[in-house]
């Protein structure tokens, strides 16, 4: 399985000799939009009670990308007794993307991580969901860290594909005036519970209309790719799709049967969408036209 890493700096906790375990602060669950945007690189903060230090260091990543894409945004969720303690979010234009540096008190934490590169995200805490209108490769870890004052300041999490893809790829050639494939799967899912990584926000029948380029007019082997969320077990769905004019004309339409889905997995389907084989079928015509007659 392919996956994705980054490195999240976990802040070192400190403890005076003077102070013991039962001193600790309580976790009180903080505003998550307060924890947003804070700059924590070389700062040490100092927290009550008196004698606990918090101590924040950079490190250094590599940028995320598959298959040579990159992703453009990273969601980190840090949770204490199931009760959101803090959330971050990082886009591509960041300086620091990749690179995610959180204060965590000592105690039990479950940090969940998100990457991806969709497009329409729409995070919902309440709900613990985050939901794309275009789902593109995402990868996701659900991180248990039980963060005493020996723990280590850095920690590498490799995050795993959560998503399916659909690949229809069309065996005869584009017409010259196609304009868009509309792809309408029976459901579909469009988020992520980011709790337990299973797909949510399950749709009915909603299309998704892609437009031809130029460059495919005419070409044979053309294909387009559908991206959504999945679980690790298998699962089934009717897809429809067909392609228009720009008048809304169909010019061809199809439909897969209990077309199968998996995490992590492309299903490629092919055949024909403007014959009713892909190719040109020649037969001879036998009979013979009225006969000329005439005499000399």
């Amino acid at each position: 399985m392919k996956c994705l890493k980054f490195l999240a700096a976990i802040a070192m906790l400190m403890m005076a000799a003077a102070c013991s375990k039962s001193d600790a602060p309580e976790l009180a669950p903080a505003d998550p939009a307060d924890s947003v945007g804070v700059d924590s690189v070389d700062v040490t903060f100092e927290v009550r009670p008196d004698g606990w230090t918090i101590t924040r260091e950079p490190i250094r990543t590599r940028g995320l990308d598959a298959d040579g894409k990159a992703m453009t945004d990273i969601w980190v969720l840090d949770y204490v007794a199931d009760t959101l303690y803090q959330q971050k979010h990082q886009s591509s234009t960041d300086d620091d993307f990749g690179t995610v540096a959180m204060t965590l008190p000592v105690g039990t934490h479950h940090i969940y991580f998100v990457a991806s590169r969709g497009s329409g995200a729409s995070l919902d805490t309440d709900a613990h969901t985050l939901t794309f209108t275009k789902v593109l490769d995402t990868f996701y870890k659900d991180l248990a860290l039980n963060v005493q004052a020996s723990t280590n300041g850095a920690q590498a999490v490799n995050l795993d594909r959560v998503v399916t893809k659909l690949k229809l790829q069309f065996t005869d050639a584009i017409p010259d005036d196609a304009a868009t494939f509309n792809v309408t799967p029976a459901t579909w899912y469009y988020g992520i519970d980011y709790l337990t990584g299973e797909p949510t926000a399950a749709a009915t029948s909603q299309t998704t209309t892609i437009t031809i380029p130029a460059s495919s007019i005419g070409k044979t082997g053309e294909y387009l790719n559908l991206f959504g969320f999945s679980s690790a077990t298998e699962w089934t769905t009717d897809i429809a799709f067909d392609c228009e004019k720009s008048d809304a004309t169909v010019l061809g339409a199809a439909t897969i049967s209990s077309a199968k889905f998996k995490r992590n997995r492309v299903s490629a389907y092919s055949g024909p969408l403007f014959s009713s084989n892909g190719a040109m079928t020649l037969s001879l015509n036998t009979e013979w036209d009225t006969e000329l007659t005439g005499t000399w």
